[in-house]
């Protein structure tokens, strides 16, 4: 027994040894280092900024009154979302005011025409800003992935060939730099013209918005991809050669595992170009949206609207990080160079 408990001792003091000893050590060092570069530097930025930005919105004074603050900002953002519940319990009450009415129809042996009638109403409350938050979202996703699906094969039969890499580019250099505003009235005129419809998939507003960001996403992706293409090494061209590949495994096996890396940077540019130039495109086609919601708190001109659009502000860059951080995290699952991801 007492040789047991002098066993535990002598281990109780070995681990107590090798605890200090790591708290003591190098290792300690760098975590500490770690800790401070990636969570005190930039919480310390954060909180510079949110106090100048206080001790600054004080000194500004607009036609709507003082330029809100964070505290305003953060209660006005608050109160958006409070709203957004209070839309969302309304529609379950109508919902369930309608469920009633059916059960009764039915008790009551209607006609089954006026009880789908009954169930085809909707509920027609405006949209909140979380609802124009998740319209955004599938607006630009939406001409994001037009775009990709059309600029990924022109970029990789583009590199692969410098002929055509010198046909193509004279155009899309010219194209390349024309603004979102530019495109959207020649995108108005065509989509009026042509999608004619008496019961319409998507709304035109939609279209024109979705439209717009796809030709203004499909540049990056286009230079990069080629730029991909036509950078793959040479050693592994004459592989394919020797093992005498077809073109689809070579350009399955070969080029675009190589290619990869400039091509989701050129998905990056695309997506984060796409994000800014919805807010312009909703803004102007009135398509529901965060670019509608600042527009509309723009023109209503009451003393909260300057606090509204400052939580639209924040909202449309916070998404456009996340939006990034999600194209890097899909890179460094998909790409041999996991280093990239970390840059």
């Amino acid at each position: 027994m007492i040789s047991a408990i002098r066993n535990r001792k002598t281990f109780d003091s070995k681990v107590l040894e090798s605890v200090l000893a790591y708290l003591s050590g190098e290792r300690l060092t760098k975590l500490s280092a770690r800790f401070a570069h990636q969570v005190f530097v930039p919480f310390a930025a954060i909180l510079v900024f949110l106090m100048l930005w206080a001790a600054g919105a004080q000194q500004v004074q607009t036609s709507l009154g003082e330029l809100p603050g964070p505290a305003k900002v953060w209660e006005q953002g608050k109160a958006l979302y409070g709203e957004h519940k209070d839309e969302r319990a309304r529609e379950a009450d109508f919902y369930g005011r309608m469920q009633e009415r059916v059960d009764k129809a039915i008790a009551e042996g209607k006609p089954q025409e006026r009880i789908d009638k009954m169930r085809e109403r909707q509920y027609t409350g405006k949209p909140t800003f979380v609802d124009q938050i998740f319209t955004s979202l599938w607006t630009v996703m939406t001409g994001f992935a037009i775009a990709s699906l059309i600029a990924i094969p022109i970029g990789i039969v583009i590199g692969m060939s410098q002929t055509l890499y010198q046909a193509f580019n004279p155009i899309i250099q010219v194209f390349k730099p024309v603004s979102p505003l530019a495109w959207l009235p020649l995108v108005t005129m065509v989509v009026s013209a042509v999608y004619v419809s008496d019961e319409p998939w998507f709304e035109k507003s939609f279209l024109n918005s979705a439209i717009t960001v796809t030709l203004c996403c499909l540049w990056p992706t286009i230079i990069n991809t080629a730029v991909g293409v036509s950078g793959v090494s040479k050693d592994l061209i004459n592989v394919s050669r020797v093992l005498k590949l077809n073109w689809f495994t070579k350009t399955a096996k070969i080029i675009l595992p190589s290619a990869i890396p400039m091509m989701f940077t050129g998905l990056r540019l695309s997506l984060g170009i796409g994000w800014m130039v919805l807010i312009a495109a909703e803004m102007l086609a009135q398509n529901p949206g965060l670019g509608k919601f600042v527009w509309d708190e723009f023109q209503n001109g009451s003393s909260n609207s300057l606090a509204r659009i400052m939580v639209a502000v924040i909202v449309i860059g916070f998404i456009g990080f996340l939006l990034d951080r999600g194209m890097l995290s899909m890179q460094r699952s998909v790409s041999w160079d996991k280093s990239a991801v970390m840059r």
